[in-house]
């Protein structure tokens, strides 16, 4: 039956459904997806005969934690074997492959992503579900500015928009201001890109092109590939910048559009229950959490996703859980969205830090522009905490007055002492995809 602009949820029965039959949904597809890939894949097989565990060994959903975790590296490891590009993780005949994506290499060597082609729809329907909860209709033009390259992000948006109707405009060969004045001409409502490359297009379109964004009468934006979208400083400076609203969304190449905001903007993301599970797990321990608000690890299972199957996938993202939406979808709540990552969480001088702690302090700083930079090194065997920032120039309050003021409120949020360091307007970096603004440059890193 086709989609009403007016209709409030893509899958009303499955966004509706009740707890304890999704639950019930999702053990069932669990099972299934753990016998598959026992079956097709020797890297899942090789991991659950080291650690003794069978699919049969699946009764309730309690023995779901005794699956073992699977980590980045274990793919990495697996696709260095025959037959290349996917080695041992690949669970279809070569041939059946259709899509070929790969992650990043932010955090190393890159992971290679097949799809089939009933892979690749069931890309564009878990995208869908997210496009819909964030008011994304027929009557939309979309502009989709980065480049289409071996990265997920843009092939998967560009099919989810055009599967529930949206007019798409691919910008990837433009740059910034070429994009900024495609959009005027065409009058696209709806952009899609990461926090950081949002802020500098606001930026642009008011520096170089003296050109006011809110001009633009953008009526939503689509942001992932940073948590920046649900840090509300972060997510209010964009949503003043172009008023309108922002809504956040994650996924990963090796899972899948996983989490989404809706309308409502609940402060977190809504779990993508029908298509995945999402578990928080201690960090030390990996002892389920379900508790609300409290912090754990995320790790997440894709149920119908067949070439290469993601199963307990160690995300190393933190959240917690929090209470329902208003909106009335039954999909748990992740309170706050991504809270950062567990490898970026650290103890310097003894007290854990999480540098999204300092975004917050930065983007409540009128007097400076969007872009930092944070680096921990040693120097003279002490660790140094190291903040590079740029003032505005239209500001007149000093730098003096500024670091001071700067200082104190970082000391206030993190019980850390920082040295701050202003760059000149404009020579942070800006780039298009997401950023690494932390790194952590001490000999011998302490972890907490």
């Amino acid at each position: 039956m086709p989609k009403k602009e007016t209709d409030k949820y893509w899958d009303p029965v499955l966004e509706t459904l009740p707890p304890k039959k999704m639950k019930d949904l999702q053990f069932k597809k669990f099972k299934r997806i753990v016998e598959w890939a026992y079956l097709h894949s020797k890297l899942y097989r090789r991991l659950y005969d080291d650690a003794g565990f069978k699919p049969e060994d699946l009764q309730r959903w309690e023995d779901i934690s005794r699956v073992p975790i699977v980590q980045k590296e274990d793919y990495r490891q697996a696709q260095a074997k025959d037959p290349w590009p996917y080695g041992d993780s690949l669970c279809v005949p070569l041939d059946d492959v259709t899509e070929y994506h790969q992650t990043s290499g932010t955090t190393g060597q890159p992971v290679y992503q097949p799809d089939t082609w009933q892979d690749w729809e069931w890309w564009a329907e878990t995208w869908a579900y997210i496009l819909w909860a964030q008011g994304f209709r027929k009557s939309d033009r979309v502009f989709i500015p980065f480049g289409y390259n071996v990265a997920m992000a843009s092939w998967a948006s560009h099919y989810a928009c055009e599967k529930v109707g949206c007019e798409v405009v691919p910008g990837g060969i433009l740059n910034t201001e070429e994009r900024l004045l495609k959009i005027k001409e065409l009058k696209a409502n709806a952009i899609m890109a990461t926090p950081s490359y949002i802020i500098k297009m606001a930026e642009t379109c008011k520096k170089k092109l003296n050109i006011d964004p809110r001009e633009l009468n953008i009526k939503k934006i689509l942001c992932a590939g940073e948590p920046g979208a649900n840090i509300p400083l972060t997510k209010k400076r964009m949503e003043d910048a172009w008023n309108t609203k922002v809504y956040d969304n994650a996924m990963a190449t090796e899972v899948g559009g996983w989490g989404f905001e809706c309308t409502s903007q609940p402060g977190g993301l809504h779990v993508n229950e029908a298509f995945f599970l999402v578990e928080l797990v201690d960090i030390d321990t990996g002892d389920p959490i379900e508790e609300l608000h409290i912090p754990g690890k995320i790790v997440i299972t894709t149920f119908d996703r067949y070439a290469q199957p993601c199963i307990r996938f160690d995300t190393k993202d933190i959240s917690m859980w929090g209470k329902p939406c208003e909106c009335g979808r039954t999909f748990r709540i992740l309170k706050g969205g991504v809270h950062g990552r567990a490898d970026h969480i650290t103890k310097i001088k003894g007290v854990l830090f999480n540098p999204l702690s300092v975004e917050e302090v930065v983007r409540s700083t009128p007097e400076l522009a969007d872009e930092y930079l944070l680096e921990v090194k040693e120097e003279d065997a002490a660790e140094v905490l190291i903040l590079k920032v740029e003032k505005r120039p239209e500001v007149s309050l000093s730098r003096e007055a500024l670091e001071h003021n700067l200082a104190r409120q970082l000391r206030l949020k993190t019980n850390l002492a920082f040295r701050i360091e202003f760059e000149e307007y404009g020579t942070l970096l800006r780039p298009e995809v997401k950023v690494q603004r932390f790194k952590d440059l001490r000999l011998k890193k302490v972890r907490g």
